[in-house]
């Protein structure tokens, strides 16, 4: 049993690195974005208000770096860029369709347990028993 639980653990080490690429906040809404459709960086930053210039910027680099979207500058006046998801990055729509179906389903039994759980800490800070 023991043995199982340090090789989950290395497990679990091995993928941290890749998981944090690809499984923050933006880029799974920059993703899921892409699924549908290529879309210009101004189109992506609109559709994921409040994202700043800077975040939206930093993700889609990322995003690239790892081979999940590719970018392609388009001779235009001004001169527009388009990000599409490539293959590598289609292969994370199904898992991403499923938690953004779960935080759908899942998104007030959430909000519930931090509500229940904030006002816990107030009566918890109030008779002193809460670290």
């Amino acid at each position: 049993m023991a043995t199982d639980i340090a090789a989950l653990l290395a497990e679990i080490n091995s993928t941290r690195p890749i998981l944090e690429q690809v499984a923050n906040k933006w880029s799974v809404l920059i993703l899921t974005v892409l699924c549908t459709e290529p879309a210009r960086f101004n189109a992506i930053k609109r559709r994921l208000d409040p994202i700043t210039h800077k975040a939206l910027t930093e993700a889609l680099r990322r995003l690239e770096r790892n081979g999940l979207v590719s970018r392609r500058v388009i001779a235009s006046s001004p001169v527009a860029v388009e990000y599409a998801i490539t293959p590598l990055g289609r292969t994370l729509q199904d898992p991403f369709t499923a938690l953004v179906s779960w935080a759908r389903q899942h998104g007030g039994a959430l909000e519930r347990a931090q509500v229940d759980y904030d006002g816990r800490g107030a009566d918890d800070l109030a008779a002193g028993t809460r670290s």
